[in-house]
């Protein structure tokens, strides 16, 4: 063939391969926003014309009946965890619709897939990492469609709800995994335990210039190791080239009042996706895109943010997987876990910030004052960002945790998650560090289907406690380590107690008839002469418990034999001494 004939055949097959790309309805219409149906579509279609690159896989299911489909997009056709993470792949991990009602991460994600396997300029960028996306993950959510669930929030014209099928909220569930979406994503992300991770959103709140804010993780929770990198070069590097393509951004504005007196850093706990990432040693980014912008500009926006992601990582791959195994080396001989945080209002940084004057103006409805922001008097200038968070408790873990048999949710959840777990293969009587349940306290009203648990205070004692065939052992020196501890560990924010799993230890299961009680208690009394000189001395002291008697009874109770041990104990054991354990896989 002449080389003038098989360049217009090259060009010509080029053109017909351009034509065949599927399409978005946003590229038709920029205020439209994909289904459910049409967004699984758009990729079953991408993955048809392009198999060797991109892998469209169906995984577990969700509370909406639909499984959750996973798209991996690899050059080299290589499509397997193991095997990518044994050629030092780096994997960038991003998730789509966890708020059905903030879908531009649904549009960015086709669109930039499509890109880098239709142009071939982009191909050498994803040489040595791999996307993995979740194209939608609150499926029920999605097809819960309308146009008014958003009221603060301009297009698209029509989109899903924040809730799911359960009506909770998967971005409060990543611990307690009471969704079926949240039990399949635990397993989805495991297989693949990304170095990046970024779950995309849309914010309300305070009116500003920016498109879009970030939330990355914070990094006074993340290991010092990626959060040394994060800080001193991703974040400065991220901000600096969404500047470059006309998308500046800010950290996300987490305001008291106004932005102007000062924005803080966001304390992603471990129910939400980017603190349940840091678990697993991710670095970890919520774009958070502006309600009040554009939804073409908030689509392309994390476009923007998504492709400059996938060439940091083409550039500095190699070094994000390193540190990512040196953290995890790190953790793995780690002695002392920090548990809980709280804001550090003595230290705060300096920003630039580009926002709208605040000021208020009399209600059209109450004739009261209400805050408004005037568009027509933008500015620019320098405020406080309030991002670094004291620790308030820390643990030093275990050599390994044991877990009676009983809590099967517990365990499912931490399978789910990597944990190596074995199982004690005959009776056992270990001496063990317990915990007593002294003090918590509980909300009020439920929060995503519980009333949580906090403010934990714990009594520890050194007890030799029965356990059984069957019952489970953690050893806390496994790459898990983190969710180990923080979950496992009663006074963590999210622990499993925390979330109710073990609140059965709550409440006392035997009480005694006090006509009964009386004789045995006088007899208590008379060989417990210690005993009967507390009980004066309460008395003496208490002037309601002298004249309850009731309280009295209750008093020598709760000091003798009869009263039952496992009350408030928390029945997950620590053992701090080496010894041998009755154990198999």
């Amino acid at each position: 063939m002449k080389p003038f004939r098989f360049l217009v055949l090259l060009f010509f097959l080029i053109q017909c391969n351009l034509m065949a790309q599927p399409k978005t309805g946003f590229e038709q219409n920029d205020n439209t926003s994909a289904t459910y149906a049409e967004t699984i579509a758009f990729y079953e279609a991408l993955a048809a014309q392009y198999p060797r690159q991109l892998q469209l896989t169906t995984y577990g299911t969700t509370d909406s009946g639909f499984p959750i489909h996973e798209a991996v997009l690899s050059v080299d056709g290589d499509f397997d965890p193991v095997s990518l993470k044994e050629k030092g792949r780096c994997i960038i991990f991003v998730n789509n619709a966890i708020h059905p009602g903030e879908p531009c991460g649904v549009e960015a994600s086709m669109l930039l897939l499509r890109d880098y396997l239709s142009k071939p300029e982009l191909q050498g960028k994803l040489q040595h990492l791999v996307l993995v996306v979740i194209p939608f993950y609150n499926i029920s959510g999605g097809l819960n469609r309308g146009a008014n669930s958003r009221a603060n929030q301009f297009g698209p014209e029509q989109y899903g709800f924040r809730g799911n099928a359960k009506n909770l909220d998967l971005n409060r569930d990543f611990i307690k995994c009471d969704s079926r979406n949240a039990r399949t994503f635990n397993q989805i992300y495991n297989r693949w335990l990304p170095d990046i991770f970024i779950d995309n959103h849309t914010s309300n709140g305070a009116d500003y210039q920016y498109t879009m804010t970030l939330i990355p993780t914070q990094h006074n929770k993340l290991h010092p190791v990626l959060a040394k990198y994060m800080q001193e070069h991703l974040l400065p590097r991220l901000f600096q080239d969404m500047k470059a393509r006309k998308w500046e951004m800010t950290p996300y504005v987490y305001a008291r009042e106004t932005p102007d007196e000062g924005i803080a850093g966001f304390l992603d706990l471990p129910r939400y996706s980017s603190g349940y990432a840091a678990l697993h040693h991710a670095i970890s980014f919520i774009p958070e895109t502006h309600m009040l912008k554009p939804f073409r500009d908030r689509v392309m926006s994390v476009y923007a943010f998504m492709d400059i992601m996938v060439q940091i990582a083409h550039e500095e791959g190699d070094r994000m997987v390193s540190l990512r195994k040196k953290a995890i080396a790190q953790c793995q001989q780690q002695k002392t876990f920090d548990l809980n945080w709280e804001l550090d209002i003595s230290k705060s940084d300096t920003i630039q910030f580009k926002g709208y004057e605040a000021g208020y103006k009399p209600s059209e409805i109450s004739g009261l004052d209400r805050l408004y922001y005037d568009r027509n008097k933008p500015f620019t200038k320098k405020i406080p960002h309030y991002n670094y968070y004291k620790v308030t408790q820390s643990v030093e873990k275990p050599i390994a945790y044991i877990i009676p048999q009983a809590y099967q949710e517990v365990i499912e959840r931490l399978r789910w998650n990597g944990v190596a777990l074995q199982q004690l293969q005959e009776d056992f009587t270990p001496e063990l560090e317990m915990y007593y349940i002294r003090n918590y306290e509980t909300s009020k009203t439920p929060y995503e289907g519980h009333y949580l648990h906090s403010q934990v205070e714990v009594e520890k004692k050194t007890l030799s406690w029965n356990y059984h065939k069957g019952d489970y052992v953690v050893y806390a020196n496994q790459p898990a380590n983190r969710y180990v501890v923080e979950t496992l560990e009663p006074q963590a924010a999210d622990s499993y107690f925390a979330w109710n799993f073990f609140d059965g230890i709550l409440m006392q299961k035997e009480y005694f008839s006090a006509y009964v009680f009386e004789d045995l208690a006088s007899a208590i009394l008379k060989e417990q002469p210690k005993l009967k000189k507390a009980l004066e001395a309460r008395k003496a002291k208490d002037p309601e418990f002298a004249k309850s008697a009731r309280a009295q009874l209750d008093f020598i109770y709760q000091h003798s034999a009869y009263y039952e041990p496992t009350y408030q104990l928390y029945p997950v054991g620590r053992m701090l001494k080496d010894q041998a354990l009755p154990v198999g896989k």
